[in-house]
């Protein structure tokens, strides 16, 4: 089995390749036309944000059976059109977490010493210590929005400065946020309580400029926010004139709506705004680690070891699937659903199944729908393979109940 590389990856994870006694082709930058004209040779492709993987590309793979994104995001790869091929999708979805955490803190720090406009003035030879006057972290208030595997790394650091962290996940039960520390709020009532706000929720539509204008005029006066997560959660244009009123004291961003922001974004040019080019997971730790995760998992799948971390459903070829496959996305789409109405914290998911669908296995449906149900808080970090795990460790509680049959329905879930 063949596996071409088509970007960039650590020279560790291709050494697991190796080692495992694959052939691997590890060729970045090739033009789109010439990829296309030699996937059909390949049975694995592994790629980072640089490849674009279309729906022709795939059609193009004739021996194609997985695709490894070595980073969390898949958006340069058409998962629908992998999955009506039978293509395994795979990403990485804790390769960069300590990354990015650490660089949240190093934002959290950087705005309140004033650290990047001091080494700024110092540069230019002066010598000005009142301008730069900081506070302490001591005491203050941490706003979380998002308690991922991010987010929580987040709460510990800050935990060790000595502040106060309240969170926004209503997919973390109350019990589980205790353990961790934490207090958990409703939206309005964080806004209102934070000295610090950070995000780390995906970018979609329930998530798309969650914090806007109406948002900034519930928060304290002096708020400060930060955004290592993903571009348009904060809405730039409401942020700028929030920091203009003096709502906000400061800010930081790693990531933007558009990437690379133009030139003339007010937000740059604001000395209150920190900014960062999208450098949350570019640390040498993460790209090794990221590199030898999705080796480790596009081998094992090869090599017929199991499955890890695929974002499309993982058993894709067998005929129960192909029977499965109609409930299983109704599944994912009623999860997300729920996900939209639901309010308070989730404690419980019941599940009850009725008609001819008892007749085979009812598992992955229930997968399904708690992928659904979590994605819209931790996006790419959950999959069809470790949604149950994910619900296990916030807390969360599921069943499944099969109902006598009846002639009422032909199917229910």
């Amino acid at each position: 089995m063949k596996i071409l590389v088509s970007d960039p990856l650590a020279a560790e994870g291709l050494a697991v390749l190796r080692s495992r006694g694959l052939d691997v082709d590890a060729r970045a930058n090739i033009p789109a036309d010439e990829l296309k004209r030699i996937i059909g040779e390949y049975g694995a492709l592994i790629v980072r944000s640089e490849t674009k993987v279309t729906a022709d590309l795939i059609a193009a793979g004739k021996k194609l059976k997985v695709i490894g994104r070595a980073g969390v995001g898949v958006d340069n790869v058409d998962v629908e059109a992998a999955t009506k091929k039978g293509v395994v999708v795979m990403n990485t979805p804790g390769g960069n977490t300590i990354s990015t955490a650490e660089h949240t803190v190093s934002m959290l720090l950087s705005l309140n010493r004033n650290i990047p406009q001091a080494n700024a003035s110092m540069k230019a030879g002066e010598w000005n210590r009142k301008k730069f006057k900081g506070v302490e972290l001591l005491g203050k208030t941490l706003g979380i929005i998002g308690l991922g595997r991010i987010g929580i790394e987040v709460a510990k650091r800050a935990v060790a400065f000595g502040m106060k962290i309240v969170a926004y996940d209503p997919f973390l039960s109350v019990e589980k946020a205790r353990q961790l520390d934490i207090e958990l709020l409703e939206l309005s009532e964080l806004y209102k309580r934070a000295d610090y706000i950070t995000v780390h929720t995906p970018l979609n539509n329930e998530t798309k400029h969650m914090i806007s204008g109406k948002e900034f005029a519930l928060m304290k006066k002096g708020v400060k926010i930060i955004n290592c997560a993903r571009g348009g959660i904060v809405d730039e244009a409401a942020l700028q004139e929030a920091v203009q009123q003096g709502i906000v004291s400061g800010a930081a961003l790693d990531v933007f709506e558009e990437e690379p922001p133009k030139k003339e974004l007010p937000l740059l040019k604001m000395e209150s705004v920190l900014t960062t080019p999208h450098l949350g997971a570019s640390t040498e730790e993460a790209q090794i680690n990221v590199s030898v995760e999705i080796a480790q998992q596009v081998a094992d799948m090869l090599q017929n070891k199991g499955i890890r971390n695929a974002v499309n459903y993982p058993c894709l070829a067998s005929e129960v699937c192909s029977v499965l496959d109609p409930y299983v996305r109704f599944g994912e789409k009623l999860g997300r659903l729920q996900s939209q109405i639901i309010t308070g914290h989730i404690r419980k998911v019941s599940i009850k199944y009725g008609g001819e669908i008892l007749k085979n296995e009812v598992v992955p449906i229930t997968v399904a729908i708690l992928k659904g149900l979590l994605s819209s808080m931790m996006g790419e970090t959950v999959n069809f393979v470790n949604a149950p795990m994910i619900a296990r460790e916030r807390g969360i509680s599921v069943s499944e109940t099969k109902l006598p049959e009846t002639d009422q329905v032909a199917n229910l879930i």
